[in-house]
């Protein structure tokens, strides 16, 4: 009895939010289900997705509908890019390190220290290099409806990480990019490929000693509770793939497509202006909760950039020299 109590209550409460999300959506409407990994209310894909929905559901009242599932309760981290094909979900906003087995282009972005910092990242998303990307899994059935930034990458282990011999023998969690292995490997650790929301758990356990994200996700996500400390490298960026499928684009009255493609052109727009406070914010409640941050010396970081230089070469002739040389130019 005890065990059919349970299932009942899982079942009743799955139905429960699921039909908290669907009633917001009225008979009639083209409806777009928008799902995404990450928690919370802060985090910058979390504030631009429930914008998007917001303007959506507003201007497009009667048109189209915008119902946003966060945290895997749709889709999670494996699973998403399969379901969008297939028609399961419409809008998605993966990690750019997720497409390498669809296009080795995007790896330009996971490439450590191409960027001095987020407003050189979003010059060149702006640059009709950056916009002919978009386009780089059409083949697939895959479109790029902008780039949804997340912010700079820092290092954090259960030692703190001064200079990349530092990182020797560990083990870190990685996403799903030859790029991002690479790195790992250049600093002599090594990398473990994982899904976003088992790193935490993965660190408190001790099945990785660190991990890579920005202050929005180590904060959101507390892994700041379960590392020495994190180390302020700007090593990366973290940007998102703002996308839909083909088939559903498609599918829309050209009208209606119409202000939806604007609609979202603005919402990243919007969007990405605001990243830089949201991550200064978060950096500060990591020190807020008793978090520990380390900052590098001008010789130290030069180290970390030269350390890296080798990863670059490694993938000129995947990603392209000249998409290279345009990104380090913005």
């Amino acid at each position: 009895m005890g065990k059919l109590t349970t299932t009942l209550t899982a079942l009743t409460l799955a139905l429960s939010v699921s039909t908290a999300f669907a009633s917001e959506c009225d008979p009639g409407e083209v409806v777009a289900k928008l799902s995404h990994v990450t928690g919370g209310t802060t985090h910058p894909k979390v504030v631009a997705a429930n914008l998007l929905a917001d303007r959506v559901n507003k201007e497009m009242n009667g048109k189209l509908c915008i119902e946003v599932f966060p945290s895997s309760t749709l889709f999670g981290d494996s699973k998403e890019l399969e379901a969008l094909l297939l028609g399961d979900v419409q809008i998605l906003a993966p990690s750019l390190s997720k497409f390498g087995s669809y296009t080795r282009q995007y790896g330009v972005f996971d490439l450590p220290f191409i960027f001095k910092d987020m407003d050189a990242a979003i010059r060149f998303t702006n640059s009709s290099s950056g916009k002919e990307l978009l386009n780089a899994m059409n083949n697939v059935g895959f479109v790029g409806l902008g780039y949804w930034m997340s912010g700079m990458k820092y290092f954090s282990a259960n030692k703190a990480l001064h200079v990349p011999a530092d990182a020797e023998g560990l083990k870190f969690r990685v996403q799903s990019s030859d790029v991002a292995k690479a790195m790992i490997a250049a600093m002599g650790g090594s990398p473990q490929p994982m899904a976003f929301k088992e790193v935490y758990g993965a660190l408190q356990t001790g099945v990785v000693d660190g991990q890579e994200n920005t202050w929005s996700n180590i904060y959101t996500k507390k892994f700041f509770e379960v590392q020495d400390s994190t180390t302020e490298t700007s090593h990366q960026l973290l940007a998102y793939l703002f996308m839909t499928s083909s088939e559903f684009l498609d599918g829309l009255e050209p009208a209606v497509r119409e202000q939806f493609l604007k609609i979202s052109n603005e919402v990243t727009q919007t969007a990405n202006e605001n990243v830089k406070a949201k991550e200064q914010n978060n950096r500060a409640n990591i020190l807020k909760a008793g978090g520990k941050i380390n900052s590098l010396t001008p010789e130290q970081r030069a180290t970390w950039v030269e350390t890296m230089k080798p990863v670059w070469k490694k993938f000129e002739s995947d990603i392209g020299a000249d998409l290279i040389k345009s990104a380090a130019e913005a």
